[in-house]
């Protein structure tokens, strides 16, 4: 089934280049169907490339969804124009009287500042707390996982001693959660962040499980018990060229980064990337749609409580 998407988004020519069935905006609302209805809040700078990163992943499954893109009015984005931004996406304010199936809320870089030190930390509060009546499940990435693990649990983050950049191994710690039916023993998923969320304080609390962990980039995959919240702390979603790019980017800024660890062939930043986690990827996403978002969320959206 096709994804949904705003009328001319350009991620549609991205994707329907790789065989991806896309429905513009004006076809689907001929449908006589109930299609998934999924917000997301792109934090990321480069938000066209997380765009396609996301609906490629969220294209990958017999649901049709209807998808909406947001974005915080509190910040003014230095890499998207604004008129792509007043086009495509929306506000809070125009989506707060609708209620969705499913809300994902992207990383953003930011981690080295305080929670409340984020100039649209207010405005990402109030829709978080929004969301506790208006989304059935929401999937919090990287740091939007750190910041939804502090706002609604009161889990801190730490900084690092050096930042965990690369692909790393996996393994889940419940094997049977729907969440990762059909992973393998060990997997692997992109790491890009200077902080880390501590398995023992998520251990704490007991309306929280950890699904997954590493032994070297840490605490992977969090769950609330009731379905509603699923922290990622990694990027399944980046694509082949994404940790390389923001290498080459910190490399011209200055900062002397490391080379991404289990990245390139030979460790040689000459080399093309192997992209090795895409399949797991794909089947997060299948089953967050399937098990958390269409076999949960009632028929009528409007009685989400």
């Amino acid at each position: 089934m096709p994804i949904t998407i705003p009328d001319n988004l350009p991620a549609a020519e991205f994707l329907e280049d790789e065989n991806i069935f896309v429905m513009r905006g004006q076809r689907a609302r001929t449908q006589d169907i109930r299609p998934l209805e999924i917000l997301i809040l792109n934090l990321m700078p480069k938000k066209m490339e997380t765009e396609v990163q996301l609906l490629r992943l969220l294209s990958n499954s017999p649901l049709q969804i209807n998808i909406d893109l947001m974005h915080t009015a509190t910040h003014v984005s230095k890499n998207t124009p604004a008129e792509y931004l007043a086009h495509f996406y929306k506000t809070f304010d125009q989506v707060k009287h609708h209620k969705y199936d499913g809300l994902i809320i992207t990383g953003a870089p930011v981690e080295n500042l305080p929670f409340e030190e984020v100039d649209y930390w207010e405005e990402l509060c109030a829709l978080m707390d929004w969301a506790k009546k208006n989304v059935y499940s929401t999937l919090f990435i990287c740091w939007g996982a750190q910041a939804g693990l502090y706002y609604h649990y009161g889990i801190q983050k730490y900084p690092l001693a050096k930042k965990i950049s690369g692909i790393y191994t996996h393994r889940p710690v419940i094997n049977n959660h729907p969440l990762l039916r059909g992973f393998d023993e060990i997997f692997y998923m992109p790491h890009s962040r200077y902080t880390e969320v501590r398995q023992a304080d998520v251990e704490q609390n007991p309306d929280l499980q950890v699904l997954a962990v590493s032994d070297t980039a840490g605490l992977a995959i969090t769950a609330s018990r009731d379905a509603r919240h699923f922290f990622i702390q990694g990027h399944t979603e980046y694509d082949r060229l994404t940790l390389a790019e923001e290498y080459i980017r910190d490399t011209k800024i200055g900062i002397n980064p490391e080379i991404p660890e289990n990245y390139y062939p030979g460790n040689s930043p000459k080399s093309i990337p192997i992209m090795y986690w895409r399949s797991h990827a794909n089947l997060l996403f299948v089953n967050w749609l399937n098990y958390y978002v269409y076999q949960r969320t009632p028929y009528d959206i409007t009685t989400i409580t």
